[in-house]
């Protein structure tokens, strides 16, 4: 199995996986020529993808989901309440090959399995994923809401994970932002500090690597992420930081 985080952030996401012959990408929140051209650069063709699965309708996931589909031909996967409330609120287009999941739901393609994990984050109906092949797990856990109890049984489970760590506290706090959003980055509906995260790391055993993903532009920066994650977890796990503006290298299991 093989991840590239080809963007994350409040400015776009979007997150490659292979594993054998089956090919997917989770969220649409940077354009379809931008994906296209990230996974050119390491041998792979976007129409190439088996499925697009969206987390939820926040813009930065799913607002070029229409392009994805009409242009590269990729089946959509979402959630009924998600696209409704993404329709409402983006213009999509017409979509014509969408397939819905209900959260909690495993989407089967061949032998890779994504399991669907609703999370409490303000969002119509959110998720994260996990996709397992063979003994492999690989965890996609951005925009938590908080350390929500299921947390703690899944990452005991994953050799690799992308998990949010979006804010330094002492950065918010002292940071640009206006009282309420603050309140809601902070709040049990909205994102994970760079703390919460390590010490949700701590659980993961078996973890190989963690990708620390949707890092603020405002309110953290990459060095202050890893030398928080490092203070917690040491040097027990590979850590490294996906950026807002380029992919990652590719992630191996």
């Amino acid at each position: 199995m093989i991840a590239i985080s080809l963007q994350s952030g409040s400015n776009g996401n979007c997150t490659y996986v292979e594993t054998g012959a089956v090919k997917l990408l989770f969220d649409a929140g940077i354009t379809g020529s931008k994906a296209g051209e990230r996974l050119s650069a390491f041998g792979r063709d976007i129409r190439d993808v088996d499925a697009l699965i969206i987390s939820h309708d926040h813009s930065d996931h799913v607002r070029h989901a229409g392009v994805y589909q009409r242009k590269y031909g990729l089946p959509v996967y979402i959630t009924q309440k998600t696209l409704e409330r993404s329709a409402g609120k983006y213009d999509l287009g017409k979509l014509t090959d969408i397939n819905y999941f209900t959260s909690g739901e495993t989407i089967n393609f061949d032998n890779v399995h994504v399991h669907t994990v609703s999370t409490p984050h303000d969002a119509a109906d959110s998720s994260v994923f996990v996709v397992s092949s063979g003994n492999k797990r690989l965890g996609i856990m951005t925009d938590l809401g908080h350390a929500f109890r299921e947390l703690s049984a899944i990452i005991p489970t994953l050799d690799g994970i992308f998990i949010e760590s979006n804010y330094d506290p002492e950065m918010l706090a002292n940071g640009p932002y206006p009282s309420f959003l603050k309140r809601r980055i902070q709040g049990p509906e909205g994102h994970l500090s760079n703390r919460e995260a390590a010490e949700l790391l701590l659980t993961g055993g078996r973890l190989k690597w963690a990708c620390l993903a949707h890092l603020s532009n405002n309110n953290n920066d990459p060095e202050a992420a890893l030398r928080t994650h490092r203070g917690i977890v040491g040097d027990r796990l590979s850590l490294i930081t996906a950026s807002r503006f380029v992919a990652t290298g590719i992630l191996n299991l």
